[in-house]
């Protein structure tokens, strides 16, 4: 979210340094909102500018719930349902942090928010989902904080001073409402764990990351709440796990170092439990990291966002649900944390780049994950948040706004705009603002330059009707611990005691192993959703089911499945393979097949389907109308007992 203040980042050059930085989130101090001109006010029940989008008759025009396939999110009918989005933000907290919580001016933007959504105090709520339709939009990124969960005060009857109805309530009853009012008129609401605690983040706050101030196993319980609380809203489509993780005073987030501080292992852990403790029907969406590192020249420091998935990417239990997200503003940077003065690096802001430049850094950083199609991290990017001021002037940062959502037009991608409502006189980076009497002046109405590109956005060519479904690739890891994505075999509990153990989503089946690190490959492609009904499996910790005459790794110990049984997972103590699982068939396989070694390089397909996924290990594959039905392993003299081969058969 923008922040118009620095940040303290203390370094361990001195016991006394400490360099004042913003973290990476949207607007600089230096970056404060220039002079402007007052708009012509108009009632918020107004006619919009001629340009502006017809109001969406939002009841019948999409099914819940969403879930995705390739790069695309899809409705119940297996329609696009492409994510043009705003955040409505306030829930998550306004407070600046220093001085009295009471006092206006120690509010962002000297909008005190009252830990609910703005706009409530000035405008009822049906004028403003009114206002929302008109802008052509179709889903609400909705932050709160945990903080807000647990509140049991209610907020001051001039916080809702538009809105008599929801005097009395606390701040999670009148998010409740908010909720519902959005669904029911047809929006698409995504939850945001935005902050911790009820304040404005996002730099050295205590909110930097998802146990900042609590534990991992209370942000978890807070989402499973949120997400049975609202089960029976089908219109909220998505759990959006946590907001721009970053550094904190004396340490980075990492992707899959399996430590505290490790943002994929949480990420991955917090998304099963929603789906399969909260509401199965959510989309998941993981944000990547948005900064690391000391912001000074000559030290280590960048904005990861979502590079790290090209090496280590998300399975869920419902290989369906995953969505990535990213940020982008123009006064931050690939490797600039956005602050002005103290803690100003001599890297380039986005807005520095060149069109050019810009486009490839969008999609070196996130779009790639959309866009490299057949791979084990391929998945839809919804860029959940970028924005500007409507007073801003400067020549580069306007040219950034157009050439970025010229990018998005362009490639059809999923957005969401910071921030949906403001005050007027406030905050002219919101699309809409509000006085106290309930006028609307904005990007709807004359005057505001962000309305041509906005439009364009809006507007542009699109993918629209049926997607067709598309194989899917997903990656098991076994770093630090199991990956068991199969819900079958969670049910069957712990079928290697001891062991690491990995299994494909329920529909998908093992395809690949990698000859060190533990890693393998999930697909469907081929036979959609091969195994048959019920729960059946079989464990193999021997040769039992090799037949007779039947050799394929000569010297080495081979775990075949059974006949008509393919690979779904496999376990390792260390390096050494310790069991193969595999299920039934729901139609005979066949039984010609190879032994594909990959001991000694590589061995996959020509196109290298589902891509890297043991990044740095040799790797076997079977071919897509293949299936794997055994590993083969030595465990003697200088061996480790890794897979060397895998037994690949035709699939009928």
């Amino acid at each position: 979210m923008p922040i118009r203040r620095s940040l303290r980042y203390l370094t361990g050059l001195a016991a006394t340094l400490a360099l004042l930085a913003t973290a990476p989130g949207p607007v600089a101090a230096a970056q404060q909102p220039a002079a402007r001109q007052p708009a012509a006010r108009q009632p918020a029940e107004a006619a919009t500018r001629a340009t502006a989008p017809a109001a969406t008759p939002a009841a019948d025009t999409w099914q819940p719930p969403l879930s995705t396939r390739g790069r695309y999110i899809v409705d119940a009918k297996g329609d696009r349902f492409r994510l043009k989005s705003a955040n409505w933000d306030g829930a998550q907290g306004s407070w600046t942090g220093s001085g009295s919580i009471d006092d206006p001016a120690n509010h962002h933007a000297g909008q005190n928010s009252h830990g609910i959504p703005l706009g409530l105090d000035r405008v009822p709520l049906p004028t403003l989902l009114a206002d929302f339709h008109r802008l052509g939009i179709n889903s609400i990124r909705l932050p709160f904080s945990n903080e807000m969960i647990h509140a049991t005060a209610t907020v001051p009857d001039s916080a809702v001073a538009a809105n008599p109805q929801l005097r009395g309530k606390t701040p999670l009853q009148i998010f409740d409402a908010v909720v519902s009012a959005l669904g029911h008129d047809g929006f698409a609401v995504i939850l945001n764990n935005h902050t911790n605690t009820t304040r404005w983040c996002c730099g050295v706050d205590g909110n930097e990351r998802w146990n900042s101030g609590q534990t991992i196993q209370r942000w978890m319980d807070d989402w499973v709440f949120m997400a049975r609380r609202y089960a029976d809203e089908p219109r909220v489509v998505g759990a959006d796990l946590y907001n721009e993780v970053r550094r904190d005073i004396l340490d980075d987030p990492n992707w899959g170092l399996g430590d505290a501080h490790d943002w994929y292992a949480a990420a991955q852990q917090a998304a099963d439990r929603i789906l399969t403790d909260g509401n199965p029907d959510l989309l998941i969406v993981i944000e990547g990291i948005n900064w690391t590192g000391i912001p000074v020249d000559g030290l280590p420091h960048e904005r990861p966002a979502l590079a790290p998935a090209r090496t280590l990417s998300h399975t869920l239990v419902n290989a369906h649900k995953l969505v990535y997200s990213a940020h982008f503003y123009g006064y931050t940077g690939p490797r600039h944390s956005g602050a002005t003065g103290i803690g100003e690096t001599h890297d380039p802001r986005y807005q520095d780049l060149s069109r050019d430049e810009l486009r490839k850094v969008l999609t070196d950083q996130a779009f790639f994950v959309a866009e490299d199609t057949g791979r084990h991290y391929t998945a839809p990017v919804w860029i959940s948040e970028f924005g500007i001021g409507s007073a801003e002037t400067g020549t580069r940062p306007r040219a950034w706004f157009t050439n970025i959502t010229d990018y998005f037009a362009d490639h059809d991608a999923d957005f969401a705009y910071w921030p949906l409502v403001g005050w007027e006189g406030s905050d002219d980076w919101a699309l809409l603002r509000y006085d106290s009497a309930g006028h609307r002046t904005g990007i709807l109405d004359q005057g505001d330059w962000r309305a041509t590109p906005w439009q364009r956005l809006m507007t542009a060519p699109e993918h629209t009707g049926t997607v067709d479904p598309v194989p899917t690739w997903r990656m098991l890891a076994t770093d630090h611990g199991d990956q068991v994505q199969s819900l079958i075999e969670r049910a069957h509990g712990d079928w290697d005691p001891g062991a690491y153990k990995a299994a494909c989503p329920d529909g998908l089946r093992l395809i690949g192993l990698g000859h060190t690190a533990g890693r393998g490959l999930c697909t469907d492609t081929g036979a959609e959703d091969p195994r048959a009904p019920g729960t059946a499996h079989t464990v193999v910790t021997d040769e039992r089911y090799v037949p007779a005459g039947g050799d394929w790794a000569s010297g080495h110990t081979k775990f075949q499945c059974p006949s008509d049984n393919f690979l779904i997972g496999y376990s390792r103590r260390g390096g050494r393979v310790s069991a193969a699982l595999c299920a039934p068939a729901r139609t005979p396989l066949g039984t010609t097949g190879r032994t594909v070694w990959f001991d000694r390089s590589d061995n996959r397909p020509a196109d290298a389907a589902g891509g890297d996924f043991a990044h740095g290990a040799y790797k076997g594959q079977c071919a897509a109308d293949e299936y794997a039905a055994g590993i083969a392993f030595t465990t003697r003299v200088g061996s480790s007992g890794s897979p060397d081969a895998l037994l690949c058969r035709r699939l009928s």
